[in-house]
């Protein structure tokens, strides 16, 4: 077998949402052996760690990162996250370039400052609103640094998954309590299923080890766009729920620490590139999303296919 064809890869942050979702993609595809590292297996603010778990892995897929990010907000909460975000990915981009492996690290629609009316192209302007964005933005630097033809920053967004908090959940258990729920409307972006991305990231890697897709930013979130409040409405209409119960608000009604981007619409164009499609439209997650055990137990009423709405 090729390098393509038998490689072994190795997942950190494998304990969260997307990275429990990259074990069970890889796990199933012949010939690729995978290692998951979970926070407590492997601190990547240490370099000395990082070294030896990177070792002689043909590839590198960063799924670890500090994601609280009104928690960053504080100059604490801010050094803490850089310890992980753009510390911790220089680390693994140093490693990686020691031992000539491939890197796909995760990052993210926040270090973008949201201001555009069209999809972000993958080199666009960067201009982060926050500092958990500002920290991202560093690791991205780190890894197209380092590792300018073997570094690939996936940039994802409005992510959700079954292996931790997500929106969806969030909505149906607020169904469950309430008889009406607001959510704002003022926020633009692509709800992203976390099993779908690791399936592409999946495919990235193996086309990065066949030599067919170049390096660089790649944008990892569905197609097409909505905001929260068309989620929400979503979600609750594939339910078997009143999508009405969905009451539009703005921004201003939820006081946070952090600045989020109004609009995070990402464009796809490296794909292509890669000689590989992007994401599906965002509605086709939301169905996949919803069909999975952990989502039904939440559901009171029945998924309806798609052709009987």
């Amino acid at each position: 077998m090729s390098r393509s064809e038998h490689s072994s890869w190795l997942v950190t942050g494998a304990g969260g949402m997307l990275g429990q979702d990259l074990l069970a993609v890889l796990a199933a595809v012949p010939g690729v052996q995978v290692t998951g590292a979970t926070r407590a297996d492997l601190d990547i603010t240490r370099p000395e760690a990082v070294a030896a778990a990177v070792g002689d892995y043909d590839i590198v897929v960063n799924a670890a990162g500090w994601t609280d990010v009104d928690g960053a907000e504080t100059p604490e909460g801010e050094a803490a996250a850089a310890a992980v975000n753009a510390a911790g990915v220089h680390n693994l981009a140093a490693a990686c370039a020691a031992r000539s492996a491939l890197l796909l690290h995760v990052s993210s629609d926040y270090v973008f400052d949201g201001s555009a009316t069209m999809p972000y192209p993958e080199h666009a302007r960067t201009g982060p609103l926050n500092a958990y964005g500002r920290t991202k933005l560093l690791g991205e630097r780190a890894v197209t640094g380092l590792l300018p033809s073997r570094g690939y920053v996936v940039r994802t967004a409005w992510l959700y998954g079954e292996h931790g908090k997500n929106f969806p959940a969030t909505m149906l258990r607020l169904a469950a309590e309430r008889p009406t729920i607001d959510v704002v409307q003022d926020q633009r972006g692509q709800p992203t299923w976390s099993l779908q991305l690791a399936g592409k990231l999946a495919e990235l890697g193996r086309a990065a080890l066949r030599g067919d897709a170049p390096a660089g930013i790649y944008h990892g979130t569905a197609s097409g766009a909505t905001t929260w409040f068309g989620l929400a409405r979503a979600v609750l209409g594939l339910s078997g729920l009143d999508p009405e119960r969905i009451r539009p608000t703005t921004s201003t009604a939820y006081v946070r620490a952090a600045r989020r981007p109004r609009y995070s619409v990402l464009g796809h164009d490296s794909w292509a590139r890669a000689g590989l499609a992007p994401l599906p439209d965002w509605r086709s997650g939301v169905e996949e999303a919803l069909r999975r055990p952990a989502f039904q137990a939440l559901q009171p009423g029945r998924l309806q296919p798609a052709e009987q709405r």
